[in-house]
């Protein structure tokens, strides 16, 4: 979940085993149960990135193809690739029942199997943004589109509801010391100096994901993420009784400070990424 600058002594994690624990941790949970509260949002997005039917696309930490298969269900030819072998079978899956020409495969954002120039647009919603080193990333991004293709990333804030909620996590679970935090994502001026070199035209707008919405109250919403959601389930697994009361604790109040409730329905309203459109030179 982060970006890895070096990899030092004997006591600090190799980046084989940070890549292996963070495969470990977006496998663990049930992320396709999790993600089916943001599907309608992900579908809004999708369709504000304007992309036409018969063109190729490649979703770049697809997780349960909540982009990827409302793409291919809109006619454009979709593949998707993700770290956690169960999202990735969970995507095919829909494909298989829902009959729609869109492929799956594990595999690593930093070292995609595919050949240059392959794809027309290349898109990420909260995927790409986890990989370890973001340089890269955008590497793969640039030799995989299509002179002319478009790239399109949603990445959380520094100061959204996730941001805050990936911070409790850490102070549980802390992170190797010489990560590069993934939040810089959504950080405008990282974004535009990581694409400047291969890209042109690139347009970041900050925005609020849609249509994010619970059917109960904030306490439920802390025993969801504890149960489906990785890295939330791995800190509370390896916690002790106390710790894991502070941490129900702040992210009951991180819920409640970004979300609003009306007629028992929590609508997050702390959803804040950084769009980013950018063009293949």
């Amino acid at each position: 979940m982060n970006t890895y600058t070096a990899i030092a002594s004997d006591d600090t994690p190799s980046l084989e085993a940070i890549k292996a624990q963070h495969k470990a941790t977006w496998e663990d949970g049930d992320y396709s149960h999790f993600a089916k509260y943001m599907q309608e949002g992900a579908i809004e997005v999708l369709k504000g990135w304007d992309i036409a039917p018969h063109t190729t696309l490649l979703d770049v930490g697809c997780g349960a193809g909540q982009t990827a298969i409302p793409a291919a269900e809109s006619g454009i030819q979709v593949t998707g690739i993700d770290l956690a072998e169960n999202l990735v079978e969970y995507a095919r899956e829909r494909a298989r029942k829902a009959d729609l020409n869109a492929r799956f495969h594990v595999g690593d954002a930093e070292d995609l199997p595919y050949a240059d120039q392959s794809y027309d647009f290349v898109v990420s919603m909260f995927g790409a943004m986890f990989a370890p080193r973001p340089e890269r990333v955008v590497n793969e991004f640039a030799r995989l589109l299509k002179p002319g293709g478009q790239l399109f990333m949603a990445n959380w804030t520094p100061t959204s509801m996730p941001t805050q909620m990936f911070k409790a996590v850490s102070r549980l679970v802390p992170t190797p010391s010489q990560t590069i935090p993934p939040v810089l994502w959504g950080d405008q001026t990282t974004v535009k100096q990581r694409l400047g070199k291969d890209f042109t035209d690139i347009r970041l707008t900050v925005r609020t994901y849609p249509q994010w919405q619970y059917p109960f109250d904030a306490d439920e919403l802390v025993n969801l993420f504890r149960t489906y959601f990785g890295p939330v389930k791995r800190a509370f697994d390896s916690s002790s009784d106390a710790d894991q009361l502070t941490l129900r604790q702040s992210l009951k109040h991180i819920f409640q400070s970004n979300s609003t409730v009306k007629n028992g329905l929590l609508t997050i309203t702390g959803g804040e990424y950084l769009e980013v459109v950018a063009t293949r030179r």
